[in-house]
């Protein structure tokens, strides 16, 4: 089968730069690397391509006789490597991949590595706690202008015994006889391949290589307790319902001193007296009586703050709104507010004497009162 052209192979241009080659060979090798695809024979192949397209392109010397005179200027001599099997690119390219199976590479974040200084710091830890959910009610009035709660729940926390250790003391340790202190336990394996060593935190201590000999009696070893405990929400102005906000380290203590869940507060907006939030306006209706609406004159309204006065203007129609600037909610992480939305209606009574009846006959009948022709 005739070979791809390199540049193709590794979606490229011929004015490439080098990074951008050594770039683009990245991603295919993170792609179609063997771990990522066990038993796979085709992203072994292409593997083994993305690998020979970037040993030429590499090059100057090289990408400059494959420029020229293609793939047959690769064939004989030293001007091509060649790769039989995947070890064998591990090696040649041991820049990139850092060794073949050790030491730090651009696999490592994705395939578990880091090196021996992280697994280091995640031996050093115990297992994480999990999160909490709390549902928080809030008004209106405090969604407007942002307010702070405190709130008590049952969570586990730190021991105060053993300050989150499990152990009676700094001495009541012991190391684990599965990882022989480690906090790995490494699983080796042969494949068409070649070998690969899979580490895993060690399950019997949790990865920390020490096992508790003398357990703390105040938390049976487990290095928390379950007790009640208050904390404080700040919540901002404008949140929305079913919005959320995450307290980092305010959930459950991990286990053995591991770090703590979150704490996830989701908002829930209670139902208003007099308003309806839209966004960050919110809407009132006013009732006017009829004389009101035809001669104009000076109410007072609810707001979020407190009351204030409003002039209706004579003539005012049903359905407008009037708009108290700024009297609505605070936006979120923002400056300004929305408005308070007036919406103007007429209130009809279902009832009425007889002396009301005979004044609205009699008013009927004046030429400004009938409604105008379409």
């Amino acid at each position: 089968m005739d070979k791809r052209d390199y540049y193709e192979v590794l979606g490229v241009g011929k004015d490439a730069s080098t990074e951008d080659i050594k770039k683009s060979y990245r991603k295919l090798a993170m792609q179609y690397h063997p771990d990522r695809n066990p038993g796979d024979k085709e992203a072994e192949e292409k593997f083994k391509e993305a690998a020979e397209a970037y040993e030429v392109l590499s090059n100057d010397e090289k990408k400059a006789r494959y420029d020229r005179f293609g793939h047959n200027g690769m064939r004989g001599g030293q001007d091509f490597h060649g790769f039989n099997d995947v070890n064998d690119i591990f090696s040649h390219f041991s820049d990139i991949f850092g060794g073949a199976f050790g030491g730090s590479s651009i696999f490592d974040d994705f395939f578990g590595g880091g090196g021996t200084q992280q697994r280091s710091r995640q031996r050093s830890k115990g297992t994480p706690g999990s999160d909490l959910k709390v549902d928080l009610k809030l008004t209106l009035e405090e969604i407007a202008r942002g307010t702070t709660k405190k709130i008590k729940l049952k969570k586990y926390k730190v021991c105060s015994t053993c300050n989150g250790t499990g152990a009676k003391s700094a001495a009541d340790f012991a190391t684990c006889t599965v990882c022989n202190g480690t906090g790995e336990v490494r699983q080796v394996s042969r494949s068409l391949f070649g070998q690969f060593v899979n580490i895993s935190p060690c399950q019997n201590c949790n990865g920390t290589g020490k096992v508790i000999s003398n357990p703390c009696r105040t938390c049976n070893g487990d290095g928390r307790v379950y007790d009640e405990s208050t904390i404080k929400i700040n919540v901002p102005a404008g949140v929305t319902n079913n919005s959320y906000m995450t307290l980092r380290g305010e959930g459950n203590a991990g286990k053995n001193g591991g770090p703590a869940g979150d704490i996830i507060v989701v908002f829930h907006e209670e139902q208003h007296e007099h308003f309806v939030r839209d966004n960050d306006d919110v809407i009132y209706d006013l009732y006017l009586s009829y004389p009101e609406a035809v001669l104009g004159t000076e109410v007072e309204v609810p707001t979020l703050n407190g009351r204030a006065k409003l002039k209706i203007d004579s003539g005012i129609q049903v359905g407008k709104f009037l708009k108290m600037r700024e009297k609505g909610i605070q936006h979120l992480n923002s400056h300004g507010a929305g408005d308070q939305l007036v919406r103007i209606n007429v209130y009809i009574p279902k009832k009425i004497s007889s002396k009301e009846k005979d004044l609205l006959n009699e008013l009927q009948n004046q030429p400004n009162i009938k409604v105008p022709e379409n």
